[in-house]
């Protein structure tokens, strides 16, 4: 069995960025429909889970990627925000996040310690944080 999936997605797309961006947006979509109870809702959901299908086992695999590459370009600002808030987020427990008065660039200093002097690598200016 595992075979024949296999032979028949030989040569077609596949799953990819758009395509996952698409099946959350028609979840979202079913989920807004069943609370309420708005039929067009229910009408966008088929045709984005329909449209997920299509791409995945089209078989112009140029023109999906031409699609996906679309889509990633104009995500990107929005994809790197949120990586940059969770790198920050993580960084949080070993680090202190500070910005410099001057230039607002942000400086990471290790916790613990203690009162220490800060020099902002951009800007050259100094000032004192309590780490």
């Amino acid at each position: 069995m595992k075979e024949k999936l296999i032979r028949f997605m030989a040569g077609r797309y596949g799953f990819d960025s758009l395509g996952k961006a698409t099946i959350i947006a028609a979840l979202a979509a079913v989920v807004l429909a069943s609370l309420f109870g708005i039929p067009v809702l229910s009408w966008l959901a088929w045709a984005l889970i329909i449209y997920a299908y299509f791409r995945m086992f089209s078989r112009n695999i140029y023109k999906r990627s031409a699609e996906n590459q679309t889509y990633l370009a104009k995500t990107r600002r929005l994809r790197t925000w949120f990586s940059t808030q969770k790198n920050l987020l993580a960084q949080r427990k070993t680090h202190h996040i500070y910005k410099c008065p001057t230039c607002r660039q942000k400086i990471r200093v290790p916790k613990g310690k203690g009162k220490i002097e800060i020099r902002c690598p951009k800007c050259q200016t100094r000032f004192i944080k309590k780490s």
